[in-house]
């Protein structure tokens, strides 16, 4: 499918060109050891792909992303409005993974710069994960492991204790939360949870009303929230405190939860028996950099380096299922669960001609835009919009091509954000 591309954010110079891509010419940089089979697909369709293994810097990530149509990340790749500002060709981002506080999504949808994530292909990987830590906590087995490396013979069954009958605090009852419930009581956990949202309790889970009242009868905690800045510093020493003593804490979710430090007094206090983290505050970003943390050398804590959903099955879904919602906004315009447009898909028709444009949500829009291709004898087939905020996104589909002068005025007027002529 041929795009012509008319994009009003400013270069650098000021102007705003026309330009002309057929999928042969769109670019796609694919950073963080993101699996083979986005690439693959994404070459399939005819892109030209570019991928490098570790995250980027600002300044590096500007420099390589000149030119880019199509930016995949991880976790450690940051997109701040500095680097939006530097990449003008850039249509849309996809997050492999299922966060993107990394990214300035306000700054992408001001930009009509699309993104996308993967927000349920790598759920049962980490509930998987946190099921084998909280057994593993429970049975001390990774003080064992290391005592058995060691040449050390420890068979005490000391501190060793089935999780049967135990309850399971879940802070953060979504996709992998409510998840984890489920088999958590199959494996004989009573299971309460704590959302701020109002979640439909799963199986014979209880909610709590209170972060206070899971705390005080849950003999392990586990955190499974987003990564929204109200989350941060959510699991401190206060929350701690208020945990059963020699109780057990996951943190599978954010870096930014929990107070690492205080953790730390907890553990070696003996009031917290043990813990599982995935996820740090600050993160190196290539394989083989140093690693920090406070959580260093502790007895029966698990540290693991941010690989709750990176599994062969999960990385895999999760290429394939983002690259193909890159591939359908580049070619299509389709925007099905974008995390910072509206959701629109038109089934694609090679027979028609798409325009597709991302404005401002203003009354009258659509008018103006309807009024302004009939006084040029533009007929429309096919037609649907959406708003989202303070954003709107509306694809039309007409039978033959719109000329320049159609689309500039178009992008001319005052509440276009981005046009696109897909043909």
């Amino acid at each position: 499918m041929m795009m012509t591309m008319t994009n009003t954010d400013h270069r650098p110079d000021g102007s705003s060109p026309t330009a002309l891509l057929d999928d042969g010419d769109v670019r796609v940089l694919l950073l963080e050891n993101i699996h083979t089979d986005g690439a693959e697909f994404l070459r399939g369709k005819g892109f030209q792909v570019e991928t490098r293994d570790g995250a980027l810097g600002e300044d590096d990530l500007i420099e390589a992303i000149q030119g880019v149509h199509l930016l995949g990340i991880r976790s450690t790749t940051y997109i701040t409005e500095k680097v939006l500002d530097a990449a003008p060709d850039l249509l849309a981002i996809g997050a492999f993974c299922i966060g993107t506080n990394q990214i300035d999504l306000a700054a992408t949808t001001q930009r009509g710069v699309a993104v996308f994530n993967a927000p349920y292909s790598n759920t049962r990987s980490v509930v998987e994960l946190a099921i084998a830590e909280i057994i593993s906590l429970a049975r001390r087995l990774h003080e064992k492991s290391t005592d058995m490396h060691a040449g050390v013979w420890n068979k005490s069954a000391a501190g060793s204790h089935e999780i049967r009958g135990r309850t399971l605090g879940i802070i953060g009852y979504g996709n992998i939360g409510s998840q984890l419930s489920v088999i958590a009581e199959a494996l004989g956990l009573s299971v309460v949870f704590f959302d701020i949202d109002d979640k439909l309790a799963l199986g014979n889970a209880k909610r709590c009303s209170t972060l206070e009242e899971l705390l005080a009868v849950a003999d392990v905690v586990t955190l499974h929230v987003d990564g929204r800045p109200g989350n941060a510093g959510l699991f401190g020493d206060d929350e701690m405190r208020q945990m059963k003593p020699r109780s057990l804490l996951l943190n599978l979710s954010r870096g930014i939860a929990v107070d690492t430090a205080a953790l730390r007094r907890h553990i070696e206090s003996g009031h917290i028996a043990g813990a599982a983290v995935d996820v740090f505050p600050i993160e190196p970003k290539r394989q083989g950099d140093a690693f920090e943390s406070d959580l260093r050398g502790l007895k029966n804590v698990i540290l693991t380096p941010h690989v709750g959903g990176s599994t062969e099955e999960a990385q895999q879904d999760i290429g394939r299922f983002v690259a193909s919602k890159l591939r359908s906004y580049a070619s299509f315009g389709g925007t099905s669960l974008s995390v910072n447009m509206p959701g629109i898909n038109l089934p694609a028709d090679t027979t028609k001609h798409r325009l597709a444009l991302v404005h401002r949500n203003a009354p009258g829009v659509l008018a103006r835009i309807n009024g302004l291709l009939g006084e040029h004898g533009v007929n429309i087939e096919a037609q649907s919009l959406s708003t989202r905020g303070e954003i709107g996104y509306v694809l039309t589909d007409v039978a033959a091509e719109v000329g320049a002068e159609v689309l500039q005025e178009l992008a001319k007027l005052p509440e276009t954000v981005r046009l696109r002529q897909l043909s």
